[in-house]
C-alpha cells in the first residue's frame, strides 16, 4: 500500500505540473509550493525552536486558532510555522498574528518531506481535524517528534475502522495524542487499540465565543440593513442559491438579504445577478450605491462573514443542500440568531445538537424554505428566543482549548 501511495503522489505531482496552470486555485498552490522550502530555508536557523501547525484550509485554521493562541502565549521563545494545503486558507491567513512563517505544505513526496523536516526541525507538531499525510506522519514518528491531532472527528464508515484499513490505521498510531470532539470518536479509536486519546470537545466553540470580544461593527452593513429584518445567507453553493433566490424574488419589502457565496468567482456571481429581481448591490461596488435602497447585498469578497452575522436576524448556512458539506453553523449561533440549513447535515454533530434543541431548522425544498423563513420573519419574539437557545449552546460548550493545552504541556515541556 505504501508503494502504491508513493506512486500516486508522483503521478499527482506530474499532472499538476502539466495541467495546473488551467485552474486558478491549483496554479496558486503549485506556485506557492515551489517557494515553500526556500522561504523556510531563508528564515529559519538550526538553533530555532520551531512549533509547526498544519491546517488543510481556512476552516481548520479558524478551528485551531484558540489552541494556536494558547501555544503562542505559553511557548514565547519558539518560532511558529503554519502550513496550508489549500489556497483558500493560505491566501487569507498568510499574514496573521500567531505565526512567524506561513507556507504551502509541499506535496507528500518522501524526498520533499525530508527536506521540509530537515529545515524546520520542529519540536512540536499540531494537525487540525484531518488532512493526514502518510509520509509526513511516518517521518515525524521515525524522528520522535511530538505530534498531536486536535478537534478530530471520526465515523465508523472511515477506512481506519474497516477490516481492509490496516495501512490507514497505522497513520493514527503515528500521533502521540489525539483530541476528539466527541465520545463516539474516542470509542472508535479505542476499538482499534489506540488509547492515547481524550475528549476535549470542539475548539470552534472557543473560537466563535471569542468573536464576541472583538469589534464586529460594519457601518456599511448597518446602513444597508436600516431597520428591516435581515436574513444572512453564508457560504452558499448554487444548490442553496437557487432556493434562496426564488424566495427573495417573492419576499416582502420589509426584508433584506445578505448573501456571501462560498465561491466568489465571477460566473457564479453573474448567474445570481441575472436571476435576482430585487435591487442588488455587490460589495465590490457598494461605495457607489445608495445602500438603504437595495434589498440584496452580495458579498463578493472573503473575510467579512463572521462580522456580518452580527447584523443577522435569521441565518441560512450553505452547503447542506448539496454534497459539498455543511459550513460552519457556530459562527452565526454565537450571535444569538436562529439558523436554517439544508437537508444534508448528518455528519455535523453541532447541527444535530442545535436541531434537537430547537434553534436550528433543516429544509429540503423551496416550499419548506419558504414556510420556515416566513414563520421566523413574522415572529420577532420567537426569533429572539430561538437565537438565545443557540447562544447558550455555544456558551455551554466552550473550554476545549484549555483541555488541549493541559495535555500538550505534559507531552512537550
Amino acid at each position: 500500500m505504501s508503494l502504491f501511495y508513493n506512486i500516486i503522489i508522483e503521478l499527482v505531482t506530474f499532472f499538476v505540473f502539466l495541467f495546473g496552470g488551467f485552474h486558478k486555485k491549483v496554479q496558486l498552490g503549485q506556485k506557492g509550493r515551489k517557494e515553500s522550502l526556500q522561504i523556510l530555508q531563508q528564515n529559519l536557523s538550526p538553533s530555532d525552536k520551531v512549533i509547526w501547525l498544519h491546517c488543510a484550509s481556512l476552516g481548520e485554521y479558524e478551528q485551531g486558532l484558540p489552541v494556536f493562541e494558547a501555544l503562542k502565549t505559553h511557548y514565547q521563545d519558539h518560532k511558529f510555522v503554519l502550513s496550508f494545503f489549500s489556497p483558500s486558507g493560505y491566501e487569507v491567513r498568510k499574514i496573521n498574528p500567531i505565526t512567524d512563517l506561513v507556507v504551502y505544505l509541499p506535496l507528500d513526496k518522501k524526498s520533499t518531506v525530508n527536506s521540509f523536516l530537515n529545515i524546520t526541525n520542529p519540536k512540536l507538531v499540531v494537525f487540525v481535524k484531518y488532512d493526514l499525510w502518510p509520509n509526513y506522519l511516518q517521518e515525524l514518528k521515525r524522528r520522535h517528534i511530538t505530534t498531536v491531532l486536535i478537534s478530530a472527528l471520526f465515523r465508523p464508515s472511515q477506512p481506519y475502522f474497516k477490516s481492509y484499513g490496516n495501512w490507514f490505521k497505522k497513520l493514527l498510531f503515528t500521533f502521540d495524542h489525539i483530541f476528539t470532539q466527541d465520545l463516539e470518536s474516542k470509542k472508535l479509536l479505542n476499538s482499534i487499540g489506540y488509547s492515547s486519546t481524550s475528549v476535549s470537545g470542539d475548539t470552534r466553540f472557543d473560537r466563535v465565543g471569542n468573536q464576541l470580544k472583538t469589534d464586529n461593527k460594519l457601518d456599511f452593513i448597518a446602513k444597508f440593513k436600516d431597520t428591516k429584518t435581515c436574513i444572512v445567507a453564508g457560504s452558499t453553493w448554487p444548490e442553496d442559491d437557487s432556493l434562496l433566490i426564488d424566495y427573495i424574488n417573492t419576499s416582502k419589502e420589509n426584508t433584506k438579504f445578505i448573501i456571501a457565496p462560498h465561491n466568489i468567482d465571477s460566473s457564479q456571481i453573474n448567474s445570481m445577478l441575472k436571476k435576482l429581481q430585487k435591487p442588488t448591490v455587490l460589495y465590490s461596488n457598494y461605495k457607489n450605491e445608495a445602500l438603504e435602497n437595495k434589498s440584496v447585498f452580495i458579498i463578493d469578497t472573503i473575510g467579512l462573514l463572521t462580522k456580518i452575522y452580527k447584523y443577522a436576524d435569521i441565518a441560512y448556512i450553505g452547503g447542506g443542500m448539496g454534497s459539498s458539506g455543511l459550513h460552519n453553523t457556530l459562527e452565526a449561533a454565537t450571535f444569538g440568531v436562529p439558523i436554517v440549513i439544508g437537508k444534508n447535515y448528518q455528519k455535523f454533530p453541532e447541527a444535530k445538537a442545535m436541531l434537537t434543541k430547537g434553534g436550528l431548522f433543516s429544509i429540503d425544498s423551496g416550499a419548506s424554505l419558504q414556510e420556515t423563513l416566513d414563520a421566523l420573519v413574522k415572529n420577532p419574539e420567537k426569533r429572539k428566543a430561538l437565537g438565545q437557545t443557540n447562544k447558550e449552546y455555544i456558551k455551554n460548550n466552550k473550554g476545549a482549548s484549555e483541555l488541549v493545552m493541559a495535555e500538550i504541556t505534559k507531552l512537550y515541556s
